[in-house]
Parts: C-alpha cells; structure tokens; sequence
C-alpha cells in the first residue's frame, strides 16, 4: 500500500448488475492506496448487490448505507461504475440521481466508467465536458451537450471517464491522481 488516499472517503454508487470488475477493480486499486470505500445502493433488503460479469451474474457485494441516506459532502470522489444494467436502473432513481446531482455540485472527482456516464447524463451535469464512454452512449453523451471522444481516460475538470474494464488501470491512475493532488 503507497498510502497516497489515506484518510481519503470514497463513494461507490452502484446496484444489481454492476459490471464486476468495474466496481471491483477500481475498489481494490483505491484501498491499496489507503482510501475508505464506502458502497452506496437503492436496495434496502438484502443488504448485498449482484455483479455482473461478462456474460453472467458474477459476485455479490456487501452494500454500507442506502444513497438515500448519504450525505455527498462526507465523500472526497464519487465512483460510478457501468455495466448495462446498474446505470440505467440508477438513472431512474430519483434518490441516485439526486445524490450524484448533488455531489456534482460539490466539485470534487467524480469517476464514470463504461455505461456509468448514462447516470450523469440524467442528472444534467455533462454540458460542455468532454467524456468518453462504451461507445454505445457517445450519442446520448453528445445529446446532453458533451463532447465525447475515443479514449482510455479522460479527465475534463472533476470529471474521470473510460470506456470499458481494459481501461479501468488508467481510470484507477486517475482517480488516484486527482485525489492526491
């Protein structure tokens, strides 16, 4: 562990069908670095979300608070993974949303990875920001006003994309990196 996040809080904002290694992966490169994970959900019973992995359902994940419930400023970074099925049913969440909404608002990072752009899209924050995304949501990216482009990650202010798990050791770099400056 290099310690850099010691001390640092971060969200994961995810629910059943989140891509597995996009949440995983950048979990375990964020506690090496000595930060608090702290996973967020919509699901109050049972307390545990289902990954999807590849294919099929892969692992479960221990859930720690309801969104609902949380509190964007007691947070250093957001971190939304993709997958197909955990960000369109955040984007119907009103509770989802309006957390992300409000993190937004805080200026710190905020971290979408894969399909995890669709939740920004729908709380209004990508106007003006280039992104990059699974490249089946460059259109609704470009839609919502933002410029997307093709690669592994971008960082536009606050703002850290990817496009899909083969990048997720650029996306973890650069979390890394701006919570560390």
């Amino acid at each position: 562990m290099n310690g850099k996040l010691t001390g640092k809080k971060i969200a994961i904002l995810a629910t059943d069908g989140f891509e597995q290694a996009e949440l995983m992966e950048p979990k375990k490169n964020l506690e090496r670095e000595g930060a608090t994970i702290t996973v967020l959900s919509v699901k109050t019973t049972p307390k545990e979300i289902k990954g999807w992995d590849k294919t099929d359902w892969g692992n479960k994940v221990k859930v720690d608070a309801l969104v609902g419930s949380a509190k964007a400023d007691e947070f250093d970074a957001l971190v939304l993974p993709g997958g197909q099925i955990n960000p369109d049913r955040l984007r119907i969440d009103k509770d989802a949303v309006h957390f992300i909404k409000e993190f937004v608002e805080t200026g710190k990072p905020t971290a979408a990875i894969c399909h995890g752009p669709w939740t920004l899209i729908e709380a209004g924050v990508v106007k003006g920001k280039t992104m990059t995304s699974w490249p089946s949501v460059h259109t609704d990216l470009l839609n919502a006003g933002a410029k997307w482009v093709d690669k592994d990650v971008v960082v536009d202010g606050q703002f850290i994309t990817s496009r899909n798990p083969g990048d997720i050791p650029a996306f973890s770099r650069e979390i890394v990196n701006a919570l560390a400056a």
